[in-house]
């Protein structure tokens, strides 16, 4: 049989400007349905959120390449193949082995030894070969687990895979293996549970790690990390070793922000403290342009836009839209701004200009009882802001030199030195305070 229909490549997207690979989330279109320009075809997690790519031609999908699951797959990578209108979609010819970038099923990788592109669809022997196998996640945990060589596996998947049911079918059909020392070494060797030792005296040897069996001393499971926690973790290794941090507190009295807090909610207007708190930073930051400035590879770069980060919690981890022009919005405007980026942020919908840019960032932990804390900061921002919960303390008025309560926030600013030294941050710190303290300087329309 002879495949001679060219296909149009569909190739893996940049998505978000620092996306250098996604995972397939699911598949939207089937082999064999019809594309127009503008169609969704798939979705895709990148390093930000989860992202519907949309098609660039009318045709129709022929081959789906990349499974609903592949994760890591690298920019470029071929994910399907489409055709033409009105040619045979089961004729579409195959591309050679050096188009197709080798495949990023997470479960595959380990397996096999070197890249194979997906075989041709008329060859099906080549599948039983050592080297093009295919497992999915289940399949190589269950085969794994039970030490059971996955070449014994009969593939009923697509393009070859070895799925979880197959898997299945062949831990019933086969023997128990024999436990090689390794294994055999929490039940079968002496332990330092089983044999005594001398008080005072530790054993040489650690606990046996052995994934895949839940309860047992020693034992572990791996937990795979969505692209979002993977970029998170490389930010923050950049950060962290890249700028010289300096860090400098400041305690503010809140006792005017409560009451006008309490004034709008009179008048049905609710905002929150977090919400004076991004509007005093932008203020200051108008006020202080030679602290609104971010790190590239020349040196300083100065911006003309108030742009301020927020810190947002996710179960896939922390991410941190912008509120622009935060300087010149009121308060309520920036609550419902924070209010609509942080539910978008939770939902994974964010669009890459809510999160792109910005020269600051704030991070509020003081609604989970954090006193204080310091930030890393989000390269290449040029400063942190991290806010602490509020407490009450007594204090000697300067004024008639009696004790009085005092409604009191502590406030840490994280800066990079290259940018700002501690004479600026020590100045940009004061200035918010005063800012904070009179909510009536600024703008609160």
């Amino acid at each position: 049989m002879r495949y001679s229909v060219s296909p149009v490549k569909v190739q893996m997207p940049a998505l978000s400007p620092t996306m250098e690979e996604g995972s397939i989330v699911k598949w939207l279109k089937k082999e064999g349905e019809a594309v127009a320009a503008g169609d969704a075809l798939c979705e895709i997690e990148t390093d930000k959120a989860v992202v519907t790519m949309e098609s660039n031609e009318d045709g129709i999908m022929a081959k789906i390449l990349m499974e609903e699951g592949s994760r890591n797959v690298p920019l470029g990578t071929l994910i399907a193949l489409m055709v033409d209108e009105g040619q045979d979609w089961k004729q579409v010819e195959m591309p050679p082995l050096d188009a197709a970038p080798p495949a990023a099923d997470a479960a595959a990788a380990p397996v096999v030894p070197s890249p194979v592109p997906p075989p041709k669809p008329h060859i099906v022997n080549t599948l039983s070969s050592p080297s093009r196998l295919r497992l999915s996640p289940a399949a190589r945990h269950i085969l794994d687990s039970h030490g059971i060589d996955p070449k014994l596996a009969t593939p009923t998947g697509p393009r070859g895979l070895i799925t979880k049911e197959d898997a299945l079918i062949l831990l019933k059909t086969s023997p128990v293996p024999k436990a090689t020392p390794a294994m055999a070494a929490p039940s079968s060797a002496p332990t330092p549970a089983a044999t005594p030792l001398p008080p005072g005296s530790r054993p040489n040897i650690p606990p046996l790690s052995i994934p895949g069996k839940p309860g047992a001393p020693g034992t572990f499971t791996e937990i795979p990390a969505s692209n979002v926690r993977r970029v998170i973790a490389q930010r923050l290794t950049q950060s962290k070793t890249t700028i010289p941090h300096a860090y400098a507190s400041v305690d503010c009295d809140m006792a005017a922000v409560m009451h006008l807090r309490k004034d709008l909610a009179k008048e049905q207007i609710k905002v929150s403290v977090n919400d004076f708190i991004i509007k005093a930073a932008a203020v200051t930051l108008k006020e202080m342009p030679e602290v609104n400035v971010t790190w590239s590879g020349d040196g300083p770069r100065a911006l003309d836009s108030v742009h301020i980060s927020i810190a947002v919690a996710t179960d896939r981890g922390l991410i941190t839209p912008i509120i622009k022009d935060a300087a010149d919005k009121g308060v309520q405007e920036i609550s419902a701004n924070a209010k609509a980026l942080a539910q978008k942020a939770r939902d994974g919908k964010l669009l890459p200009e809510e999160y792109q840019g910005g020269s600051f960032s704030i991070s509020n932990l003081g609604m989970f009882g954090i006193s204080g804390f310091s930030a890393v900061i989000n390269p290449p921002q040029a400063c942190i802001l991290a806010i602490g919960t509020s407490r009450s303390e007594l204090r000697l008025c300067e004024d008639d030199q009696t004790l009085c309560t005092q409604q009191l926030m502590t406030v840490t600013l994280s800066s990079d030195g290259r940018l700002v030294d501690d004479e600026l941050a020590s100045r940009f710190l004061d200035k918010f305070r005063g800012n904070l303290e009179k909510p009536q300087r600024m703008a609160l329309a």
